[in-house]
């Protein structure tokens, strides 16, 4: 069908049906926007959700780089201002757990536990998920006022060293099994939905943009603390 059709197209052209010049670019896109459908892969309108979901972990990434810059500092004796660690736990309940992982729990994790695939590994993301929760209360709790107290300091430390610790290993298993895995259980029509299920979400609780808006919060305080520049971490050999 479609070699015939392009036959006719150039058999017209070359008996001076001009008009036809002026369609056929839109005939071959059509072809290719129907060849792309056809594919698992995400068109370039957007990105599939697990592919949302690896890319949300980077901001949560740049959150936990914070998180150690503070408390080496504050290993240090050096002054830090609460809002160092008050600000990125901000985020991280805002854009992390009412959002990124609350997509993770409703839409994600249902899916694997209907076919009882990765059981295990579904349920400890989800007891971390909660201690999670329960970290980000701590540092809430004590990353407060003009300058941290010194018994909020060792509060803060045990919050953040205990979030480190286990969202590193978390994310990463999210990442190479969870998410992966997801492509085979179900269909490429059901993450083409779990993509504007999470846009709604995203919407509804962030406005507009809120992935873009995440990252500049987390450079903003990467700013403050002399971190964003990456060749900083570079070693000097």
């Amino acid at each position: 069908m479609k070699n015939d059709r392009r036959r006719f197209l150039i058999t017209g052209i070359s008996m001076g049906a001009a008009p036809w010049l002026a369609i056929t670019p839109l005939v071959i896109a059509g072809e290719e926007a129907s060849d792309k459908e056809r594919t698992n892969e995400p068109t370039d309108e957007g990105i599939s959700a697990p592919e949302d979901l690896m890319r949300e972990h980077g901001v949560l990434n740049r959150v936990l780089l914070i998180y150690e810059e503070g408390l080496r500092r504050l290993r240090a004796k050096e002054s830090v201002p609460p809002e160092v660690f008050h600000k990125p736990a901000t985020l991280i309940r805002k854009f992390v757990e009412d959002y990124h992982e609350r997509n993770e729990e409703n839409f994600i994790f249902p899916e694997f536990e209907k076919q009882k695939q990765h059981s295990e590994l579904v349920r400890t993301l989800r007891q971390q998920h909660e201690a999670g929760r329960k970290l980000t209360d701590v540092v809430l709790r004590n990353a407060t006022g003009d300058h941290v107290k010194p018994d909020s300091r060792q509060e803060i430390i045990r919050g953040c060293d205990a979030f480190i610790r286990m969202y590193r290993p978390h994310e990463a298993r999210e990442d190479t099994v969870l998410f992966p895995a997801l492509y085979k259980l179900i269909s490429t029509k059901q993450i083409a939905e779990l993509g504007e299920q999470f846009e709604v979400k995203e919407h509804q609780l962030l406005g507009s943009e809120g992935f873009e808006k995440a990252v500049d919060e987390v450079a903003a305080v990467e700013k403050q603390l002399g971190i964003y520049d990456l060749s900083k971490f570079t070693p000097k050999f």
